[in-house]
């Protein structure tokens, strides 16, 4: 799967890892920045993967920065993206299972690195289950952004 990623300074370390897993994962990562610690403003990165994934060119995202707050705020400014902030496991299989989430967010300061990872992974292996409800609440949203 084709994944974009992007961070600003606060989420870095997390960014760095999750791009080294996927890929050894076997899937392709495209990184949307920030590069390195310095201080940046989060809507430059995320934006860009957002539009990454709306556009088809990834097929899911995934943001981090200091909460996940801010990232997933400017995700979700673009049409057709539906990113999920997560900081434990049940929230990300159910934003998959339920709302069919193709961006995820999380933050760097309020998550450990090992449930970091286990969001990854279970946002990652969880499919939409294309309930007929969960579609029909998933066009609402759609219905909203005309």
């Amino acid at each position: 799967m084709k994944i974009g990623i992007a961070c600003d300074h606060g989420g870095i370390e997390y960014k760095e890892i999750i791009k080294k897993m996927l890929a050894e994962q076997g899937h392709e990562v495209i990184d949307y920045g920030c590069h390195s610690s310095e201080s940046c403003d989060y809507p430059d990165f995320a934006y860009q993967c957002a539009k990454s994934v709306s556009m088809g060119i990834n097929e899911r995202g995934i943001v981090v920065c200091g909460s996940g707050i801010g990232v997933s705020i400017v995700a979700n400014k673009v049409k057709g993206i539906r990113c999920a902030l997560c900081s434990e496991t049940t929230s990300a299989v159910l934003s998959r299972s339920h709302n069919n989430a193709n961006m995820l967010a999380m933050g760097q300061r309020i998550i450990g690195e090992q449930m970091m990872k286990d969001i990854v992974n279970a946002w990652m292996n969880t499919p939409f289950s294309q309930e007929e409800r969960h579609q029909q609440r998933i066009k609402k949203i759609a219905a909203l952004e005309e």
